[in-house]
């Protein structure tokens, strides 16, 4: 009786592990609000532009999900990634049309931020980023001799 009761708690807790382990993909909604919620801190939207900036995120969040689960399943076309990346920047392009002047910059700026990769780092404090541009950033660099 106590090996069972033993081989009962390993297996739960075997699946509590397993389960706390699978990566959760959010919903297109949940990218949306997300998204909203993000652009909302830096560009001080109005209700308006919440609202089509929700419906345009939820839109490509849906449409590129669609597209990731049918490259999952093997059933891909050939145009299905530039189909993803056309998506995103329409509705990047869509999302512009509806800021105002300053707004308009700062949502350059965002972008740009994001695609170098900017937008994930987290500086410490008092501490500069170093970006190298070219191929010598990936390059071992030889240790000094002393």
């Amino acid at each position: 009786m106590k090996k069972l009761i033993f081989l009962f708690l390993i297996v739960i807790s075997f699946n509590t592990l397993v389960s706390a382990q699978q990566n959760k993909v959010p919903t297109p909604s949940e990218i949306a609000k997300k998204n909203v919620e993000d652009l909302d801190k830096k560009l001080k939207l109005n209700d308006t532009q919440k609202s089509i900036i929700y419906s345009l995120t939820f839109n490509q969040a849906k449409e590129q999900a669609d597209l990731v689960k049918r490259q999952q399943t093997g059933n891909s076309r050939e145009d299905d990634a530039d189909k993803y990346y056309k998506l995103q920047n329409q509705t990047s392009k869509n999302i512009r049309d509806v800021l105002k002047g300053d707004q308009q910059t700062k949502y350059d700026k965002i972008i740009e931020d994001r695609l170098s990769g900017k937008a994930n780092r987290k500086k410490k404090k008092g501490e500069e980023e170093e970006v190298e541009g070219d191929i010598n950033g990936l390059l071992i660099k030889p240790e000094k001799v002393n």
